[in-house]
C-alpha cells in the first residue's frame, strides 16, 4: 500500500544517505530544486544516526545503496543503466554495485526447491552443494541430477524476497509522488515511470520461469554462432522460485591471467565478445543487457560462455535497421546521411533544420574519431549521440539507453581482455553486413513477402472491408449533435476524479 506509512521508510532512506555523504551527490545528481531539496534534507538529517553506516571504503552512492539492501542494490544497477536520469557522473558510480549478499543457509535453499518441484531433493539430486555465489535476489548451488549424474547449477530465490521487494518498491514509488509534488520541473525525469520501469525488471527477476524464458529464447537465437555457448535450461527441474541449468565450466572473463595459463587467445576473445553483441543486438534485435565479466566464461574448448539472464534488451527490426544506418553513417563519417536518417525515421521534428543538426553530428563524431585507435568508443558515441538528439527534440527511449550502456560494458570487456583493440575496425564489418542484408535489394524482397503474407492472411476480409469504405464515401453521414453527451462524458469524468480523490484522502487517514 503506497500510503504514508511509508514516509518511515524514507526517513531511514534519507537518514542513510546523509551519514554516508550521499544525499547531496543524488540530489546534485537529478539536479534537485531547492523544494525538493529541503523535503530531502529534513526526512535526513535531523535523523541521521538512524541510517546505516556502510562501507567507508565505497564511493558514498554505493556505499549507501549497498547498506540499504537488495532492492537499493537492485535498483541502483537499474539506474546505472539510465545516465539520462542520473546523469552519467553517478551512473558510472552505480555500475560497479555489486549485489554479493551473505547467502542463506543451504538447508532452507533445499526446503524451497523441494516445495517447488513438489518431490523430495534426494529423489532430484544425487548431491547439492554449499552456495557458490549468492546475490540480492537468488543464489547459485553446484548440484548433480540423480537421473544421470549431470552436473547442473540450481538458482533459488532468497524466501521472503517477493514480500521485501514489494515494501520498497512501494516506498519507492511514494518518494516519486514526492519528488512530482515538490519538484515539477523534475517531472522531465519521469520519476513515476522510472520506478515502473524498475518495478517491471524486479518482477520478471523474482519470476524464474521468465528468466528461463528468455535463456530458451537467447539460445534458439544464438544456436549457431561459431564460439558462443550458453548452459541448457533444465526446464523439468525449473519452476517459479527455481532454475536449473547445465553447469559451465571454464574460466572466469576477468581473469586473465587464468586465461593466458589456459591458452586462450585474449586478442581473439575481445573482438569476439565484441562482435558478438553487436551480432545479437543488430541481427536479432535480442541480446544479453548484462554481459560484464561476472557473467562471463571461457570454456575450454575457448567458447565464450554467458549466464545470468536477468536483464535482456530488446530493439525492434525498424529501430534496428534505423541504428545500424546511423552508425554506418557514422563509420563512413557521413553526418548528412546521418542527420536524415533521423529525420525519416521521426526521431528529430521535421520543424529543425537538417543541415544544423548535421553540424551537431559532426561536432559528436569527429573528437571521437580524432582519437588513438585504442581510446575510440561506440558507447561514448551512442550517450554524445542522445545528448545531441535531445537537444534536437529527440525524445528518449529505454531500449535505446540499454542497448548504449550494455554498450559501455562490452567494451570494458573487450579492452579488460585487449587495451589496444579498434573497436571501429572490429564493428564495421557486422555493422555493413547488417546494412547490406537489412536496406539492400535483398531486404526489399523479404519485405514485400512479408507484407504479401500478411495480404494474404486478411485476403477474405479484403473485399468486404473496401466495399464498406466505398460506401461510406459514397454516402457520408451528418454529423451528430454531441453538445449534450460531451457534457455528459464530461461531468462523469469529473464524477470519477472526485471519487478518487476521496479514496486517495480514506488511504492518507487509514
Amino acid at each position: 500500500m503506497r500510503g504514508p506509512h511509508n514516509i518511515i521508510r524514507l526517513i531511514r532512506t534519507g537518514a542513510t544517505l546523509e551519514r554516508t555523504g550521499a544525499m547531496n551527490v543524488v540530489l546534485d545528481a537529478f539536479e534537485a530544486p531547492p523544494a525538493l531539496r529541503f523535503v530531502a534534507k529534513a526526512l535526513g538529517k535531523p535523523f541521521q544516526w538512524l541510517g546505516y553506516q556502510g562501507d567507508p571504503s565505497m564511493p558514498p552512492a554505493t556505499r549507501a545503496l549497498t547498506a540499504l539492501g537488495p532492492a537499493y542494490i537492485k535498483f541502483g544497477q537499474v539506474l546505472s543503466t539510465r545516465p539520462d536520469v542520473v546523469g552519467d557522473e553517478l551512473a558510472v558510480q552505480l555500475r560497479v554495485l555489486q549485489d554479493k549478499l551473505p547467502p542463506f543457509p543451504v538447508g532452507q535453499a533445499k526446503a524451497e526447491v523441494e516445495k517447488e518441484l513438489g518431490q523430495p531433493i534426494d529423489t532430484i539430486f544425487s548431491y547439492f552443494s554449499e552456495p557458490v555465489a549468492a546475490a540480492s535476489i537468488a543464489q547459485v548451488h553446484k548440484a548433480e541430477l540423480a537421473d544421470g549424474g549431470d552436473s547442473v547449477a540450481v538458482k533459488v530465490l532468497r524466501p521472503g524476497i517477493e514480500k521485501a521487494f514489494k515494501k520498497d518498491v512501494d516506498a519507492f514509488y511514494f518518494a516519486a509522488r514526492i519528488v512530482e509534488i515538490f519538484a515539477p520541473g523534475a517531472r522531465r525525469l519521469r520519476p513515476m515511470e522510472v520506478i515502473e520501469h524498475f518495478d517491471g525488471v524486479v518482477q520478471g527477476e523474482l519470476d524464474l520461469r521468465l528468466e528461463s524464458s528468455a535463456a530458451g529464447e537467447f539460445a534458439a537465437n544464438t544456436k549457431d554462432d561459431t564460439g558462443f555457448a550458453l548452459p541448457k535450461i533444465r526446464w523439468e527441474y525449473s519452476a517459479r522460485r527455481v532454475m536449473t541449468l547445465e553447469w559451465a565450466d571454464g574460466v572466469p572473463m576477468g581473469e586473465n591471467e587464468a586465461i593466458d595459463a589456459a591458452g586462450h587467445d585474449r586478442v581473439d576473445l575481445s573482438e569476439r565478445v565484441l562482435k558478438l553483441f553487436l551480432l545479437h543486438a543488430l541481427r536479432d534485435g535480442y541480446f544479453h543487457a548484462d554481459m560484464h565479466q561476472g557473467n562471463l566464461k571461457v570454456a575450454p574448448n575457448g567458447d565464450i560462455i554467458a549466464y545470468d539472464f536477468g536483464i535482456m534488451g530488446h530493439i525492434d527490426e525498424y529501430t534496428r535497421r534505423v541504428y545500424a544506418e546511423i552508425l554506418f553513417g557514422f563509420i563512413r563519417k557521413d553526418y548528412k546521411r546521418v542527420a536524415e536518417v533521423h529525420f525519416e525515421a521521426g526521431y528529430v521534428p521535421a520543424d529543425k533544420d537538417v543541415d544544423e543538426f548535421a553540424r551537431a553530428l559532426r561536432a559528436v563524431g569527429e573528437p571521437i574519431f580524432g582519437m588513438d585507435a585504442s581510446k575510440i568508443s561506440m558507447g561514448r558515441l551512442l550517450s554524445y549521440l542522445f545528448e545531441v538528439t535531445e537537444r534536437f527534440g529527440m525524445e528518449t527511449r529505454t531500449e535505446l539507453i540499454l542497448l548504449q550502456r550494455t554498450m559501455v560494458v562490452v567494451e570494458g570487456v573487450a579492452r579488460s581482455l585487449n587495451p589496444n583493440i579498434n573497436i571501429w575496425q572490429v564493428a564495421s564489418p557486422i555493422v555493413t553486413d547488417y546494412i547490406q542484408k537489412s536496406i539492400g535489394p535483398k531486404a526489399i524482397v523479404t519485405d514485400l513477402y512479408k507484407t504479401a503474407r500478411v495480404l494474404t492472411r486478411f485476403g477474405p476480409r479484403l473485399p468486404g472491408l473496401v466495399e464498406a469504405a466505398l460506401i461510406a464515401q459514397s454516402n457520408p453521414q451528418p454529423e451528430k449533435r454531441r453538445g449534450f453527451w460531451r457534457w455528459i462524458a464530461l461531468a462523469g469524468l469529473a464524477g470519477l476524479l472526485a471519487g478518487g480523490g476521496v479514496a486517495l484522502l480514506i488511504e492518507a487517514l487509514a
